[in-house]
């Protein structure tokens, strides 16, 4: 008796198995495409791979939906395929494909599936010149030809198209070590070629590494303009900077790295006024870098003096930080000051950190604002402030290192309390990120300055452009993430970093940036 119920029990189970199977399929198949708003049909279901989150199709949507042709070759397992002088070819197994001739980073190459070729929607689509929308509520993939009337760009004559100029290492300005006068014409030619692209406003790092970029009476000559730290270049850079700037209506603000000391730990070659030198009490080693320490009150008054330097001496449109505060992932040994400094006004040293970057946040402000009331003062923090798992008030992002918790920068209380004129996270994700997303970072900081005098600039990151991390295979990335900030009036600009992955064009993007500014 107990076999035979059993032996029905099995029965039973295996007449429901096809009906899983089915439920399992559904999920994936119900994944729609549309290319300018008509469905593309397939007999085999679009899917998802996981952890990478790209969409693979059957080389039949690229053929019939797109008008691509398609070619497989079996015995090197590659499929090439052409479309309006566009050229890609993806093997089996690569994790790079040949564009146009070129090398390009893939997040997914060619599958076999069930027979049939699979190859990955968006990286297919956007070197074929189509834009690509995701959208996970409806689970539908948009594509957009040229032929669908796009709305233009919003552009105001206050709308924020800047770039980062990084001074540090000789990056982006100046190149060359020796001549001001090979200085002064690379950095013309370099606002010439921004300005061409649609950039009206620069972020030029003038303080690098405890250093200037101008003649000051407190911290020396930056090691980037002759080589050697304390070396006067023969001209003021920061002169010249702000004035060919305003020639070309652009705006001008400076950059400031405000705690880090010096870009490693050495000493040797530093002038004797730099500040590891003159105060080696407020320096901290980190074994990567210098830091001035944010805790010794003495300490954050002598970098505000700087920086007003700089305020009261030259016609600067702004005072720019960037996330230069505590560092992230590393030993900070500052017990000393906390047990100096703190007079028992905060119960732990997380808070007691906050609280010092706080007052320099607001001092700072002040100061700038009480000398030249028209220079706008903004702050470039890390782009999560917090995750949700740790705040349910943070950001549903998954990040390891957050603004809060890991440089113990309270941008909120910055934003609530008034004491900065605009925000610019570094929003360095794409958007399809699965742990840190774009869209969803957008819209988070938008929720935080709005009802606020606290503007909202956005960071971009071209220089992520043809690496391996997810989202960065196209430029069409970068426009996508503009295009999205034109939901929200909070956000009156973006900011790109760096120059040069500006105009090195890096996947075209320099050409898609002037397009789409114009």
């Amino acid at each position: 008796m107990k076999l035979r119920r059993w032996l029905l029990v099995l029965i039973m189970l295996l007449l429901c198995l096809p009906s899983v199977v089915p439920t399992a399929q559904a999920k994936t198949a119900g994944i729609s495409i549309q290319l300018d708003g008509v469905n593309l049909n397939s007999d085999v279901s679009p899917y998802i791979l996981p952890k990478v989150y790209v969409t693979m199709v059957p080389t039949r949507i690229i053929s019939e939906g797109l008008g691509a042709s398609v070619d497989w070759n079996q015995k090197s397992k590659t499929v090439t395929i052409g479309k309006d002088g566009s050229n890609l070819q993806l093997t089996s197994g690569k994790k790079t494909a040949i564009v146009n001739g070129a090398s390009v980073a893939l997040d997914a190459s060619v599958e076999i599936k069930n027979g049939r070729v699979m190859v990955p929607l968006r990286f297919i689509s956007e070197n074929l010149g189509l834009q690509v929308e995701w959208n996970q509520t409806a689970q539908r993939i948009s594509l957009f030809t040229g032929m669908v009337v796009v709305p233009p760009p919003v552009s105001t004559g206050d709308e924020i198209r800047g770039a980062w100029i990084s001074t540090v290492f000789n990056l982006d300005w100046p190149k060359s070590k020796t001549s001001a006068e090979q200085q002064k014409a690379s950095y013309t030619s370099l606002l010439d070629s921004l300005q061409e692209v649609g950039i009206n406003t620069v972020y030029v790092q003038v303080r690098p590494a405890g250093d200037a970029l101008y003649p000051s009476s407190m911290v020396p000559w930056s090691k980037v303009l002759t080589g050697i730290q304390g070396a006067d270049p023969g001209y003021d850079p920061l002169a010249f900077m702000v004035e060919e700037t305003h020639k070309r209506n652009m705006e001008f603000h400076a950059w400031f790295n405000p705690f880090r000391a010096n870009t490693d730990i050495l000493t040797a070659t530093l002038d004797p006024s730099h500040v590891a030198l003159s105060h080696p009490d407020w320096i901290v080693n980190t074994g990567k870098q210098l830091y001035i320490n944010p805790g010794i009150p003495d300490a954050r008054e002598h970098i505000i003096d700087t920086i007003m330097e700089v305020v009261n001496g030259y016609d600067i449109d702004g005072i720019h930080l960037d996330d230069y505060f505590y560092p992230s992932n590393t030993v900070f040994n500052d017990d000393a000051a906390y047990r100096q400094y703190n007079n028992g006004v905060y119960s732990n040293l997380g808070d007691w950190r906050r609280g010092n970057i706080n007052a320099f946040v607001q001092s700072l402000g002040e100061s700038i604002h009480r000398a030249k009331p028209n220079v706008e003062y903004g702050i470039s923090p890390f782009g999560v402030w917090r995750n949700q798992s740790v705040d349910k008030t943070g950001s549903d992002t998954k990040a390891g290192v957050t603004a809060y918790d890991s440089m113990y920068a309270d941008v909120r209380a910055w934003i609530q309390n008034g004491w900065i004129d605009y925000v610019a996270p570094q929003i360095y994700w794409s958007m399809s990120n699965p742990a840190v997303d774009y869209d969803k970072l957008v819209d988070w900081w938008v929720g935080e300055v709005r009802g606020t005098d606290v503007d909202l600039i956005i960071g971009h990151a071209p220089y992520k452009l043809g690496t391996s991390e997810i989202g960065w295979q196209s430029a069409s990335e970068i426009i996508n993430q503009l295009k999205y900030n034109q939901n929200y009036s909070e956000v009156t600009g973006s900011i790109f970093f760096r120059a040069e992955n500006i105009l090195s064009n890096p996947l075209g993007l320099k050409d898609q940036l002037q397009s789409y500014y114009r």
